[in-house]
């Protein structure tokens, strides 16, 4: 199928440290009658605002802005610059919430073994928590994930991290979206967990949420087919 120029665009937007490979599953299954293209504005721009307004230069025309992570909150925030231009979001693992005192202090305490170098000191723990035990447990699917967050490098981690500390609080307007909404949570998701995703369907009335079992943070890398097939689904749903 080719593609169809009354679809609006479909931008995949990355968690933090992350890039097109965490969709690499997804690209080649989504529809083809949308133009498909994985953002980068997440490392070219220092804040979630910043990364929000880049999305919307760098795309025009009605987007559907599909996020994970980091990226959901990148989605968020463009639909609340620019409101008219969201023909739909898919928010996957992620949060409306600002940061949490709690979460300041590790990230702060990350981006000081950043700044000395020593990236793996962090990130190889952060695999019990970035992913469920039994994907965990897949070295190949664990040195992806590393390939693709160490390979970031000091720099990006370092500026990402500080965008999502400062994030804003995204439930202040996130009630005012009227586009299709799609929520997907893995239910043991430690990072974004599921009073999240609760707490965001309490705001979108007309969100569709699906939970993914024995899934993670990593929804994209450790469910692939569930992710697919979910996604397939509503997009069919709002924009055959």
């Amino acid at each position: 199928m080719a593609q169809n120029p009354s679809m609006p665009n479909l931008v995949l937007l990355p968690g933090l440290a992350c890039d097109e490979r965490i969709w690499e599953a997804q690209i080649p299954a989504l529809p083809q009658a949308f133009n498909t293209r994985v953002s980068d504005a997440q490392r070219h721009n220092g804040t979630i605002e910043g990364m929000a307004a880049a999305v919307l230069r760098d795309n025009h025309g009605p987007l559907v802005l599909c996020g994970a992570s980091m990226g959901g909150m990148v989605a968020m925030e463009a639909a609340r610059q620019a409101p008219e231009r969201i023909a739909g979001l898919a928010l996957l693992g992620t949060s409306a919430r600002p940061e949490t005192p709690e979460m300041f202090t590790l990230r702060e305490g990350a981006i000081e073994y950043f700044e000395r170098g020593e990236l793996r000191d962090v990130i190889e723990p952060n695999v019990y928590f970035a992913f469920h035990p039994a994907q965990a447990a897949d070295p190949l699917l664990v040195q992806r994930y590393l390939d693709i967050v160490l390979g970031a490098g000091a720099q990006q981690l370092i500026s990402q991290n500080r965008a999502v500390m400062r994030r804003p609080d995204a439930r202040l307007h996130l009630g005012s979206v009227r586009a299709p909404v799609l929520l997907m949570c893995g239910d043991d998701d430690k990072l974004a967990p599921p009073e999240c995703t609760n707490e965001m369907a309490a705001l979108l009335p007309q969100a569709e949420v699906v939970w993914v079992p024995a899934c993670g943070h990593m929804l994209t890398m450790e469910k692939p087919e569930l992710v697919n097939a979910a996604l397939n689904d509503w997009l069919a749903k709002h924009f055959a």
